[in-house]
């Protein structure tokens, strides 16, 4: 093999016997299941890759998770906005990377490699689409769960279009095989394949072309510092304020083909958390309960009465939320209590309370969390009706 074979134009080839089970049992010259096409007219090959990576992804069945459920998944590509201008929040954001975008396209290359970061449902899958989309490029779409081997990853880049787009949701929990491969790929764009093993292994490097590696993570934390230095811009994304998602839910209404209030947008987007995928499927169960009532308009207590059916009271909170805050007042006296105890006495386990509830209990300041454990605030006292005692802990915060 001369020098000039390792180019893309003349690499080895898919049949070569010397790949075999050496690459996790995925051939790298060939695409599969994990990086399916995606073309810009949402054609069957991108249906089928977003179904088979959607199983990766981690479910939760609580109406007000910011997690997707089984189906969001229509709702959510027929909701969601494919350009900058329609795409609503985040308005810093939308600024650098139309700036960003922007100067790529005057120099004619493709942008460096993006990390999008943030909470769940706030619209990192949306944004990668909207930048393929910008670019006029396809997005090639797979996550870190999907990806089980180097090779599965190789099969990948090896089949990559230049300037085309690798989305990587979940990039945080690649393994670390294929997080070594991509850090070459995403700083050389080449890949090194090896072949065989122990004294008789080789190595074969391929040239890859130029694209643009798009990751998201909800773990920023956990990318390993070599990977996040590799991304040219970094993007966090923040909660939203409940005008930004009255904005979206008059939006998305409009889609569906649903008319709202401006008094029921208000009344959803408090109860939505801040996060765009909760209002949007908040907004489909009151436009279920309208449908079964024979209502033309949804307003504010077509709102009131289909969300109290489905126990989320006006702040968002619902069953597990509210049982972990009864269960500090009436059991804990306002604590401090321990995690442990605190699930035992919800029936849950404990990092069910401090991965699904907890968050959004801080950050909303119904509870903090001490050296000694967790302790309800006068909010918490006050939401559930109730008088802290005068030498409760509560009353510090």
């Amino acid at each position: 093999m001369t020098r000039s074979s390792h180019t893309r134009n003349s690499r080895p080839s898919a049949s070569d016997p010397r790949f075999s089970a050496d690459m996790g049992g995925a051939n790298p010259f060939l695409p599969n299941t994990h990086g399916n096409l995606i073309g810009q007219d949402g054609s069957d090959g991108g249906s089928r890759q977003a179904a088979y990576n959607s199983g990766a992804a981690e479910k939760s069945l609580r109406t007000v998770s910011a997690d997707p459920q089984n189906d969001d998944r229509l709702s959510e590509e027929e909701l969601r906005p494919g350009t900058l201008e329609d795409f609503i929040g985040q308005p810093t954001l939308k600024a650098q990377l139309r700036l960003f975008l922007a100067s790529a396209q005057k120099r004619h290359v493709p942008p460096d490699h993006i990390l999008l970061a943030g909470p769940p449902g706030l619209g990192k899958t949306t944004l990668a689409m909207i930048v393929a989309h910008e670019l006029g490029v396809p997005i090639r779409i797979t996550s870190g769960p999907a990806i089980q081997h180097a090779g599965d990853l190789a099969s990948i880049l090896s089949s990559l279009e230049e300037g085309e787009v690798l989305f990587i949701d979940e990039i945080h929990r690649l393994p670390r095989a294929a997080e070594e491969l991509l850090y070459i790929a995403m700083e050389d764009f080449r890949v090194d394949v090896v072949v065989g093993k122990g004294p008789g292994a080789s190595s074969i490097p391929l040239t890859l072309p130029r694209f643009t590696a798009i990751g998201a993570t909800t773990r920023e934390g956990m990318l390993p510092a070599p990977l996040r230095a590799r991304f040219g811009f970094t993007a966090h994304l923040d909660f939203y304020p409940p005008s930004e998602l009255q904005r979206l839910l008059h939006r998305s209404a409009a889609v569906l083909g649903v008319t709202m209030t401006d008094e029921a947008a208000r009344q959803l987007s408090r109860r939505s958390r801040g996060t765009p995928r909760v209002a949007n499927r908040l907004l489909r169960r009151v436009r279920d309960w309208s449908v079964v009532h024979n209502l033309t308009t949804i307003d504010e207590e077509a709102v009131t009465q289909a969300l109290d059916l489905y126990q989320i009271d006006s702040d968002g909170l619902d069953r597990l939320d509210l049982a972990v805050l009864s269960a500090m007042v009436d059991s804990f006296h306002g604590g401090p209590v321990g995690l442990n105890n605190l699930a035992a006495m919800v029936g849950e386990e404990a990092e069910t309370i401090e991965t699904v509830s907890e968050p959004y209990l801080v950050r909303e300041g119904f509870l903090v969390r001490t050296p000694k454990g967790r302790v309800a605030t006068r909010k918490t006292w006050e939401h559930l009706g109730k008088q802290p005692p005068a030498d409760d802990i509560a009353g510090l915060f």
